[in-house]
């Protein structure tokens, strides 16, 4: 039975108007083209001014920054190396003004070397005081050069691609709308509260996961450990996300115990694609599996063998889940069928940093 109730998600920017934005492949395409470029010229003083540009393209796309907030940076006292992070000004009412954004430890260390360079330094004596127009031209240009239409390669449209990419990433939406200078929801849920710290925390983390992509899982969940309950030999784990969304995982002794974990402690918890089952019911289904989300369909992938389902849940977190091709022609979903992703409380890993 085909399930009718919708899925409202919260969103935090407008889509391109034509609903197009780069994914991450294509991001990772653009800037190997920047980085190119940048030092294709043979002229020094060439190659310094288009360094100028790479670092401006490298803060929004790993930022998702305003590219007037990026002009308006103090190179030499905005972005902060030894703290990993960028202090953005604000640029209008709308913003959330001041505020500090995380940044990977990787870009962080090629920003330092650049600003070491005694030649590139004395290129910013004025600061980042460029012509947004002729900025807009070069992000056109490279855009182009990679095959993508021109306005997918604007400064705009990589601030919504990085807050898509974040997204599909299943970074928190309040770490999010914070990273992008949005203002924050209310951070308490029925049970827990977050503050901005444990945001900042959830932003570092998942910076760092996606710089070293250390696992393979799919399908990770940031949240605060609302309760653990003790048995004889493993422990009963709930954990309570940014949008609300209970987590429940069953773990041994020994491990909370090497993991350190208390109430009240940040944790990922990861949930491998294999794990996850789907189901059609208008109501909540009766089983046996702890973890229930409700979510909309928005990709399907079939393959030879397997069929990867792509399920986005009420606040814009994505799940991923696999069945068998056979199997697949039997359940029929299609994209846009509302679904309930479920997944045992054994299938649960929680990590700890």
């Amino acid at each position: 039975m085909k399930s009718g109730k919708k899925i409202h998600h919260g969103h935090i920017i407008s889509p391109p108007e034509n609903g197009q934005y780069l994914d991450s492949l294509q991001l990772n395409q653009l800037e190997h083209s920047f980085r190119e470029w940048a030092t294709a010229s043979s002229r020094q003083d060439v190659r310094l001014s288009r360094q100028r540009i790479l670092i401006l393209f490298l803060i929004i796309r790993q930022t998702g920054a305003k590219l007037n907030e990026v002009l308006s940076l103090n190179p030499f006292t905005d972005i902060l190396p030894e703290q990993n992070c960028i202090h953005f000004h604000g640029t209008d009412t709308a913003s959330k003004g001041h505020r500090n954004v995380l940044i990977s430890r990787i870009l962080s260390s090629e920003i330092r070397t650049m600003l070491e360079d005694k030649a590139f330094r004395d290129t910013l004596q004025k600061h980042f005081d460029i012509d947004p127009g002729f900025v807009r031209r070069k992000f056109y240009e490279r855009a182009q050069e990679c095959g993508f239409p021109k306005e997918i390669g604007s400064p705009e449209a990589l601030r919504k691609a990085r807050a898509g990419e974040l997204m599909q990433g299943n970074m928190p939406l309040p770490a999010v709308q914070m990273m992008l200078g949005h203002s924050t929801p209310n951070l308490t849920s029925a049970y827990v509260s977050f503050s901005e710290e444990d945001i900042q925390e959830a932003l570092r983390l998942f910076l760092e996961r996606e710089s070293s992509r250390k696992t393979s899982a799919r399908n990770a969940f940031f949240g605060k450990i609302q309760s653990i309950q003790h048995g004889d030999i493993q422990v009963c784990v709930k954990l309570t996300t940014m949008s609300g969304n209970t987590i429940t995982t069953v773990i041994t002794r020994d491990s909370m115990k090497n993991l350190a974990l208390r109430e009240g402690r940040l944790v990922t918890a990861e949930v491998k694609a294999p794990w996850v089952i789907l189901e059609q019911a208008d109501q909540k289904p009766m089983c046996s599996a702890e973890n229930t989300l409700h979510g909309e369909i928005i990709r399907i992938n079939k393959g030879a063998v397997n069929t990867e389902y792509a399920v986005r849940i009420a606040d814009g977190t994505e799940i991923c889940a696999l069945a068998s091709t056979e199997s697949s022609r039997e359940l029929d979903f299609g994209i846009g069928d509302c679904v309930w992703a479920m997944f045992n409380c054994y299938a649960v890993v929680l990590h700890v940093d």
